[in-house]
């Protein structure tokens, strides 16, 4: 079952054409990942999608309802949530209250209330915070809830964020460069703990420029050129593809 559709997007800066006439869709419960050389196109694309910017034309159809015209925050919270390629933690506050942020878009009386601990939140307050280090525990992170979330190691703050993400109790996950800026084997606990994601029921598309972590985790590759898709399907076919290499490794053989 379809959960996002995009079509015929165009996005245009000035004389630049940012995103031209793509369309994909990211089916229920899969992993589909989005790459390409860099100035393709990639985050452009998830700004669309996620409503950080609106398309020039072109329909993208989340959970069945038009999105385009939507708000960031209302996409959110009718379960599309993001993360973004250079982490955007709170200084200052712990990893717990990073991930309590997350839940704001679920809260009656809001974030702000919550902080100021009045009492008609504090029932609220105990249900998300209890929520919070259940995700925590999940991810693995559990021993630094009360640890300031940006003296951690680089890649656990990368946790945390994907912490805040799930703490939004989204349906489909976007990732922007996941594995950015971790090492080899934190790489590879990253990709794990995207499958553990799309295990507890939550689509996941990502855009990711290490090609190890992509063919070994996603159902669906989509191949983006100058804005254009040249390519779409599964990794191993991807792999093969005379166009991907040729235009995404620079092989003209």
């Amino acid at each position: 079952m379809t959960l996002l559709s995009v079509r015929e997007v165009s996005k245009r800066f000035g004389g630049l054409q940012a995103v031209s006439d793509l369309s994909f869709d990211v089916a229920g419960g899969s992993i589909k990942a989005l790459i390409g050389p860099n100035g393709a196109g990639k985050t452009t694309l998830f700004n669309l999608i996620s409503g950080f910017l609106q398309p020039d034309s072109g329909e993208i159809v989340f959970g069945g309802e038009e999105i385009r015209k939507l708000s960031s925050c209302r996409i959110a919270s009718r379960g599309m949530v993001r993360t973004f390629q250079h982490i955007r933690l709170f200084p200052g506050m712990t990893v717990l209250e990073n991930v309590m942020v997350g839940r704001h878009v679920h809260s009656r009386s809001g974030f702000l209330a919550g902080m100021l601990n009045l009492p008609f939140t504090w029932k609220e307050e105990r249900r998300i915070r209890e929520k919070s280090l259940e995700i925590l525990e999940l991810l693995g992170i559990g021993a630094f809830a009360l640890s300031e979330a940006t003296s951690l190691p680089y890649g656990r703050q990368r946790i945390v964020e994907i912490g805040r993400a799930l703490a939004c109790e989204p349906r489909l996950l976007l990732l922007d460069e996941p594995a950015a800026g971790l090492n080899m084997r934190e790489t590879g606990e990253m990709g794990k703990l995207i499958e553990k994601i799309r295990g507890m029921g939550v689509t996941v598309l990502l855009v990711e420029h290490d090609m190890s972590l992509v063919m070994k985790i996603s159902d669906e590759v989509v191949v983006l050129s100058y804005g254009k898709k040249i390519a779409e399907d599964r990794p191993l076919s991807i792999q093969k593809n005379r166009e991907v290499i040729r235009v995404y490794l620079g092989d003209d053989q």
